[in-house]
């Protein structure tokens, strides 16, 4: 009876619906609290209408995740299963979509399908992704004008929208954990296509399906599926992900739905509007629209960190695979050179880098790229020393093959793994960099609008309007904590002891 209780307790641990269930409660809890505390207005004294409703109906749907929780826990441990009914208790917790509650509707979706493939999992995030893109950018129908590609370039989402609702149910149904069949071909492509939209999860799904129907599966194909079958059932990863592709995405399709004006226009009649349907985050001491401001901020945001990640990882990882392989004599001049770089103080660098050269975008993105070098190299190094010891590497010398190629086709591919998880965690302070530097004024340009530049000017009304400083706030710790969760997913995914 002990052994099996303890079993039963295991199998709750071992349940993704539950951990996932567990998770989601939480956190929409504290969500349907932080709207209660908003709903009321302390200076009348006062409950605003709009605020009550979003906290009942989050609330609502709270209450039921709490009930589905104990349901789940009660099937493990009596049925060693969860029954049918439960899970179809999921289907009503799809309707939180309206509220805009991923996370209850991103957990119905797992719920209600008792074997998940990674596939079906991208498939929930592809739809969602796009769903969100299309509801951020109508708002923009309250505003006072719309972008003139406003209507085709919604059309076209909507399209994109349908193709990725039929692209989930064909998933859910024909896509297993080991087998596609071979006809998913004709959809892998299309939805590779659609992902210029900005929707990166249509590239990962369409690329998933091509390696999947491949009547042979090759080591690559092999270590694909392991790596992203853990990934998407690591939820924090998953959303983590799914909120870096939505920024990227409403940073595209923002060309053709939003209006820049809106953004970097005066407009005197409308200086410091509170949140309403025509200004969804108020607006700043000019009247510019800070939902707008914030969009295209994520913009800069995101290609300064990036850039600035990768351009340290290239130049890094290069002279990192050369001191490790050639070692003494190239090693010591290479590592030693990189040390003094690495004395230096990498936001301190910066600085000084930018008052030399000027605050723009591209000097910000040479400066925080030059203090990140070292570190890269560091790790880059570390492994190819341990690398160049396996026996696939003696193998390519007694073949004759080049210093040159051994490097870069054997070593360097190998060693990737910890490199990728160290830029995933990384990037996040490289946001962080990106948005002190502007805040301090010795980053991107001030007229542009980027979130430190948003929160600079958000900060000196942090009594009368808060909400100009803790939007763009919010916006820069979200898009931090999504990488790092990301990052910690990768992590444990390309870890091989964890196989």
């Amino acid at each position: 009876m002990v052994l099996k209780q303890a079993s039963r307790s295991g199998q709750l641990k071992l349940s993704t619906e539950y951990v996932q269930s567990q998770f989601t409660w939480v956190v929409s809890l504290a969500l349907t609290l932080i709207f209660l505390f908003n709903s009321f207005d302390w200076g009348t004294g006062s409950m605003q209408t709009i605020g009550f409703t979003a906290f009942a109906a989050y609330g609502l749907f709270t209450i039921l995740q709490i009930i589905i929780t104990v349901l789940i826990r009660t099937d493990l441990m009596k049925h060693g299963e969860i029954r049918g009914s439960t899970r179809a208790l999921g289907y009503v917790q799809l309707l939180s979509v309206a509220t805009g509650n991923i996370f209850i509707v991103a957990s119905a979706f797992h719920l209600i399908k008792k074997k998940k493939s990674a596939e079906y999992t991208l498939a929930v995030y592809l739809l969602l992704t796009q769903l969100f893109v299309i509801v951020l950018s109508a708002l923009n129908l309250f505003k006072p004008y719309v972008s003139d590609t406003f209507l085709p370039a919604m059309f076209v989402l909507a399209v994109v929208l349908l193709f990725d609702l039929i692209v989930l149910g064909l998933t859910a149904k024909y896509v297993s954990y080991d087998q596609a069949p071979k006809w998913m071909v004709y959809i892998a492509v299309p939805l590779i296509i659609t992902s210029i939209t900005g929707n990166l999860f249509a590239l990962l799904l369409g690329v998933s399906l091509l390696i999947k129907v491949r009547s042979s599966y090759t080591v690559t194909s092999g270590k694909w599926e392991r790596v992203w079958g853990k990934i998407t059932q690591n939820t924090t990863s998953m959303l983590g992900l799914f909120f870096i592709i939505l920024m990227f995405a409403i940073s595209v399709c923002s060309y053709f739905t939003f209006d820049y004006d809106m953004a970097i226009e005066n407009n005197y009649s409308a200086i410091l509007q509170t949140p309403s349907l025509s200004y969804p985050l108020g607006t700043d001491h000019f009247g510019r629209d800070l939902f707008s401001r914030i969009v295209f901020g994520a913009r800069i945001s995101l290609i300064v960190g990036f850039m600035s990640t990768l351009i340290p990882v290239i130049i890094g990882g290069i002279l990192g695979a050369l001191a490790g392989y050639y070692g003494r004599r190239a090693d010591n001049v290479i590592m030693r050179l990189l040390d003094v770089l690495y004395a230096i103080p990498g936001i301190l660098l910066a600085i000084a880098i930018i008052a030399a050269f000027g605050a723009n975008t591209t000097n910000l993105i040479i400066a925080l790229s030059v203090g990140s070098i070292p570190t890269y190299a560091r790790t880059m190094r570390a492994n190819v020393l341990m690398v160049s010891n396996f026996e696939y590497v003696d193998a390519a010398r007694a073949f004759g093959s080049s210093n040159l190629s051994i490097i870069f086709k054997h070593i360097v591919p190998n060693s990737l793994a910890p490199m990728i998880v160290k830029s995933t965690l990384t990037i996040g302070g490289a946001v962080i960099a990106t948005s002190s530097l502007s805040y301090l004024g010795l980053g991107v340009e001030p007229h542009i609008p980027e979130w430190g530049n948003i929160l600079k000017v958000g900060s000196t009304y942090l009594e009368s309007h808060s909400y100009l400083a803790i939007y763009p706030g919010l916006a820069i710790v979200a898009l931090v904590l999504s990488f790092n969760f990301l990052g910690d997913g990768l992590r444990d995914a390309l870890d091989p002891k964890l196989d």
